[in-house]
């Protein structure tokens, strides 16, 4: 075959299948999109009252939540650049950088305080809570960990106790500002990533068994032990205590079916508090009723059910830390996601949790997009990938 007549065949194959590599994943796409513009709907529906009782504009929240979509697209488009390979040749400095980035907020001048507790730094236009952060340099980490060690069920029972020392170690300081909910949350994605990875049992059972009396002991602080008795029983203090519960359950009461139509919640109006961050599930479930309840779980169960898909598809191509990291961000958002309604819902005690891609929440807003993208670039590689395998054999047999 002449010279010339070979590089244009190759030149034509690579052509015709460069928009296939380059085509974002539907599925992880439309669902973000869809999730966003239903937490861009609610928010606006929800912060209105919050807005007036601030004597700000009635769009001050909204224009500020589209301003963190923006950030968070732009920061998403930048990530995306970054290779898997990159992320895992850094994956080790992770965990040290995870531990810096919790301690900032003890920094006088740095760090800013809410109701209590210390978990924003403040970076002049916009304060930043560092354990959304936390979260994507956690799984990272992990992902990186358990790539270089495949073997993991048979594994000594020191290698699948490292990654949760290192769990122990971060939810000590989160403790101390105090975060327990995103404590437990980190918790819970690492022992899901280390399950995943295939850590015998009896490794997982005894680890399990030692984590949940420390737990239990940090449920003992007197205001966390008081939202465990409330969530026992919210009516037996409905206008001190049980407050937040019981007007989200009437929220959700109120809804039925078909909800009571956008814009026409009681509860959001002084009744619920946080109505547009941690409760504005509550608000969506009694305006858009079951109907609108089914709809945010068939999403969030599209978003998460597809990040597994990526992480079996990469494990099955050998891209063991992809598949890890993707399985994290998987199972951070749905976590997450499923705490968020547990809480409003009246299933869990009551936590300071964001609903991913719909509460106002600028931090957990823009690093939840981030995570996505590096989802969508892991998968954006193993379609590459594909491409580039029967390409080589055609070259290789030319």
């Amino acid at each position: 075959m002449p010279a010339a007549t070979r590089t244009q065949r190759r030149q034509a194959y690579r052509w015709r299948d460069a928009p296939r590599s380059a085509a974002l994943d539907t599925t992880l796409v439309v669902s973000t999109a869809c999730l966003l513009v239903i937490g861009v709907i609610m928010v606006a529906s929800t912060s209105m009252a919050v807005a007036e009782a601030y004597a700000v504009s009635q769009w001050h929240y909204i224009i500020r939540h589209l301003i963190h979509i923006g950030v968070g697209l732009v920061a998403a488009c930048a990530l995306r650049l970054v290779s898997a390979d990159h992320m895992f040749a850094l994956s080790r400095l992770c965990l040290a950088l995870a531990v810096v980035a919790l301690l900032l907020p003890f920094i006088p001048g740095l760090g800013h305080e809410v109701n209590g507790s210390t978990r924003w730094i403040n970076l002049g236009l916009m304060r930043f809570q560092v354990v959304e952060g936390v979260k994507l340099l956690v799984v990272i980490f992990v992902a990186g960990y358990l790539a270089r060690r495949p073997e993991l069920h048979r594994a000594r029972f020191f290698d699948t106790l490292k990654p949760l020392l290192a769990v122990a170690l971060l939810s000590g300081i989160l403790l101390l500002q105090p975060d327990m909910g995103s404590a437990v949350v980190i918790a819970a994605i690492v022992g899901g990533m280390v399950w995943l990875a295939g850590a015998a049992w009896k490794h997982m059972f005894v680890l399990g068994a030692c984590s949940l009396p420390l737990f239990g002991f940090a449920a003992l602080e007197p205001y966390r032990f008081q939202r465990v008795m409330t969530f026992v029983d919210p009516w037996a203090d409905p206008f001190n205590a049980g407050f937040q519960l019981t007007q989200a359950l009437i929220a959700v009461g109120r809804g039925q079916i078909t909800g009571v139509g956008l814009g026409a919640s009681v509860q959001k109006l002084y009744y619920l508090p946080e109505a547009h961050t941690d409760f504005i599930f509550a608000v969506l479930a009694e305006e858009f009723g079951l109907l609108g309840i089914v709809l945010v779980l068939t999403l969030f169960a599209l978003l998460v059910g597809r990040m597994f898909g990526i992480g079996l598809k990469a494990l099955r191509m050998e891209k063991a830390f992809s598949a890890y990291t993707a399985w994290g961000i998987g199972l951070w958002i749905g976590i997450q996601a499923l705490v968020s309604m547990g809480v409003n819902l009246g299933l869990l005690p009551t936590k300071g949790l964001t609903l991913p891609l719909i509460s106002a929440g600028g931090s957990s807003l823009i690093m939840t997009l981030v995570a996505i993208a590096v989802v969508l670039r892991i998968d954006w590689e193993l379609k590459r990938e594909e491409l580039e395998r029967p390409r080589r054999r055609k070259e290789w047999t030319a």
